[in-house]
């Protein structure tokens, strides 16, 4: 699958050419005093032709990277998945993270606790 969207988009770089190619040839056949008008014609239409060809293919290989990009199902796509899957890894750190200062936390209110208890029973037993 992405190799044929790979040579689709060779066959486009070819095409280009082709415009660019046919454009020069138009300019050159007009440049000239007495240019042939059936040579223009035949430039023109290829031309045109390949322009039409270039945004067709162009426009279909932006549909299928507007699909992939959405997350919607595709053939042969991944991409969902594991974007998917990062978030969910990125969730777990993040909540790994947290867990870790709630933790520490708890350790130090408890160390505080046990602190108190202590002066208590020192204070008591001053007392005593």
């Amino acid at each position: 699958m992405a190799n044929d969207r790979l040579r689709a988009l060779e066959e486009v770089e070819k095409e280009i050419a082709m415009i660019l190619q046919c454009a020069g040839n138009i300019v050159l056949e007009l440049s000239k005093d007495k240019h042939n008008a059936s040579l223009l014609d035949r430039q023109l239409v290829q031309f045109q032709s390949s322009v039409s060809r270039v945004e067709n293919e162009l426009s279909g290989q932006i549909r299928y990277l507007t699909q992939v990009a959405t997350g919607q199902p595709h053939e042969g796509s991944t991409y969902s998945a594991r974007k998917d899957c990062q978030m969910a890894l990125n969730r777990a750190e993040y909540a790994k993270v947290k867990l870790g200062e709630l933790g520490r936390t708890c350790e130090v209110m408890l160390d505080q606790q046990q602190q108190q208890q202590q002066q208590q029973q020192q204070q008591q037993q001053q007392q005593t």
